[in-house]
């Protein structure tokens, strides 16, 4: 399920972005050291408190918007399958968060200094591909699904309360 309103839109995007940057910064973690190990997934959560309001920022304020934007140059709403509009707009949010994610990591966390410009290009290069997989194939139907059923048991919950004032 999608949001269907502004306060919809918020909690989704503070769930999703919590999952995706939470997963990149195991995953950049993980790069930086080698592999992955158990202390990762708590290290990941020092980075979370900077990178969440970030990509929480970014999301609401230009990316979702422009993510539909580009999305529907190639997918047409009510006219072309719902996966089809979900997976357009899941790509091109990657396409556009990842740059930015990773330039607020190479200037916060990376200390490139002179080689900056490409620290920022191979981090960029070296989340893509985990970005998108992540969102298309876990992340997206993860946020979804938990999002859909809270939508509906909550809205259970509010006809419920109007039926028995009513």
């Amino acid at each position: 399920m999608l949001p269907q309103n502004k306060f919809q839109d918020v909690i989704f995007t503070l769930f999703m972005a919590f999952v995706m940057v939470y997963a990149m910064i195991c995953y950049n973690i993980s790069l930086n050291v080698g592999g992955m190990q158990n202390f990762v997934f708590i290290a990941a959560f020092k980075e979370m408190m900077i990178m969440w309001p970030i990509a929480v920022v970014l999301e609401l304020l230009f990316v979702g918007k422009l993510a539909q934007i580009l999305a529907f140059r190639f997918v047409t709403p009510g006219k072309d399958p719902m996966i089809m509009i979900i997976l357009a707009i899941s790509s091109m949010s990657v396409c556009l968060m990842c740059p930015l994610m990773s330039l607020a990591a190479t200037i916060l966390f990376k200390n490139a200094g002179a080689e900056f410009v490409s620290v920022w290009i191979q981090t960029t290069a070296m989340n893509f591909l985990m970005a998108l997989c992540w969102q298309i194939f876990f992340a997206g139907p993860l946020v979804r699904n938990v999002f859909g059923f809270c939508v509906r048991t909550f809205s259970k919950k509010s006809d419920i309360a109007v039926s028995e004032r009513a």
